[in-house]
């Protein structure tokens, strides 16, 4: 992959590493073409802090959306404090503890379970909106631990548990069946919802689609959401909501590593002082192979290596990749696509320094240096 935008401009030599380098404007970018949608369509568009809750970037992203989804107390609280608009929460479940901060925090309570809300209605304030997940059962998710509609789901209702309860005091349903896909799977999946709960979308507020909507992906058909959209509302009636996380920070950031060592064990193993397990974990869980700046697959460029992590993990592997020049000990290494679902899982395995986090001001020209992470933020994590 070639160098392009502030890569070409950057000199990142002088970087300290292990760091994410995030793009404000690419972020804006993002926001502008995701606002087109709620232009046209009159939605609500929310930004998921489980994929991306980078909260020196809010101001610039609530310029454009609603709030912030929410799937546990404490980034409940960060949309609170930092976002400073509608905070909606949902989890598999709730505690008595959970409940009494997030009636504090929240404007919508979303129950995984009939038994979870009827537990908990009598506590919830009439300001805030009640909605139940269900789950329509179908999704074109191909791997099992992304796929909320898997076989023997623990989230949301099915429509076989459904039927017969009463609603009294839920407002909107909620779903979520997507992961990285386009608008036609949602169109597949909105056909599986209406099926089994369209007599009940007629009674709601709202209808949240959840996330994995790949809005900002050059390929993503954004028409036919809007249509969808538009459609589904004047069709039921009812607020439609969207929950992007990903797509508000798709290809906006990078980590950038050093080549500590070069091993050779039968292949040429360059040692990186980062981390796959430790700071892009879903290299592993999802998994898949990042793009890297000047590099190629194996065998289309002289040089090959394989680029390994700094933890003990004997898998802590980010891929095989082929190079122009051959590689020497202190070379920045340029891993695309490293804003969302890295700084939210990320962890300190053996003991490993978190990146530092830079924002690059395209206005001034200026790295901003948000975060520098040291021994106190590995010894407080413990007991």
């Amino acid at each position: 992959m070639e160098r392009k935008g502030i890569l070409k401009i950057l000199d990142l030599n002088n970087i300290s590493t292990p760091c994410y380098l995030i793009d404000e404007q690419a972020i804006r970018n993002r926001c502008i073409k995701i606002s087109y949608i709620k232009e046209k369509t009159q939605c609500k568009i929310l930004l998921a802090l489980k994929g991306f809750a980078m909260f020196s970037t809010f101001p610039v992203i609530s310029e454009y959306l609603d709030g912030v989804c929410a799937s546990s107390t404490n980034e409940a609280r960060l949309g609170k404090e930092e976002f400073k608009k509608e905070v909606h929460s949902y989890a598999p479940a709730y505690s008595d503890k959970d409940i009494k901060v997030l009636i504090k925090l929240s404007d919508h309570i979303i129950f995984n379970s009939f038994s979870q809300y009827n537990r908990f209605k009598n506590q919830i304030p009439k300001n805030i909106s009640c909605g139940i997940r269900i789950n329509p059962e179908y999704s074109e998710v191909e791997t099992p631990i992304y796929n909320p509609c898997y076989e023997f789901s623990r989230l949301g209702v099915t429509i076989d548990n459904f039927k017969n309860k009463d609603l009294t005091g839920i407002a909107g349903l909620h779903f979520h069946a997507l992961c990285e896909q386009n608008s036609d799977c949602l169109e597949h999946v909105l056909s599986a919802v209406e099926k089994n709960f369209g007599e009940y979308i007629k009674k709601m507020k709202w209808v949240n689609f959840g996330g994995g909507h790949h809005i900002t992906r050059e390929d993503y058909d954004i028409e036919k959401l809007c249509a969808l959209v538009n459609n589904f509302k004047n069709k039921y009636n009812v607020q439609v909501i969207l929950e992007p996380g990903e797509a508000i920070a798709l290809n906006t950031g990078y980590l950038i590593a050093t080549v500590l060592d070069i091993i050779k064990n039968k292949i040429n193993i360059a040692i990186l002082n980062t981390s796959a397990a430790a700071h892009m974990p879903d290299v592993l869980e999802m998994p898949y192979q990042p793009e890297i700046i000047d590099t190629e697959k194996p065998d289309i460029l002289p040089y090959n290596y394989r680029l390994a992590g700094i933890t003990c993990l004997a898998g802590d592997i980010i891929g095989d990749y082929s190079f122009k020049q051959p590689l020497n000990i202190g070379d920045r290494v340029i891993l695309c696509d490293m804003a969302h679902y890295t700084m939210v899982k990320n962890n300190t395995f053996n003991g490993v320094h978190l990146p530092a986090i830079i924002l690059y001001d395209s206005k001034t020209g200026k790295l901003n240096h948000v975060k520098k992470f040291d021994y106190s933020d590995y010894k407080n994590r413990l007991s």
